[in-house]
């Protein structure tokens, strides 16, 4: 019996666990702009493109369909490596 709780214990860990992982997109935020083509990877708010759920999935830095809420009217001047952000996604 005890090796049976300790089966169930460990599913339903495993469970709680993959259920964490599964990204959600962050709250919207009026008084903010999605800024595309600014975050690093895993680190945007929604809106990866293909191959990604949501928010912190992005793949790569500065993923150009990638977005993270900034205040309203910064971002086109946040200068990154890659190019400055966007209102509307970039190809990169």
């Amino acid at each position: 019996m005890k090796k049976f709780a300790t089966i169930v214990t460990a599913t339903a860990l495993s469970a709680f666990a993959a259920t964490a992982a599964v990204a959600s997109p962050v709250k919207p935020q009026p008084t903010k702009d999605k800024c595309f083509g600014i975050s690093l990877a895993g680190k945007n708010d929604c809106a990866a493109g293909a191959g990604t759920t949501c928010a912190g999935t992005s793949k790569k830095d500065y993923q150009g369909n990638a977005w993270k809420y900034v205040a309203k009217g910064t971002c086109a001047s946040i200068k990154t490596p890659k190019g400055v952000g966007s209102l509307k996604p970039i190809a990169r």
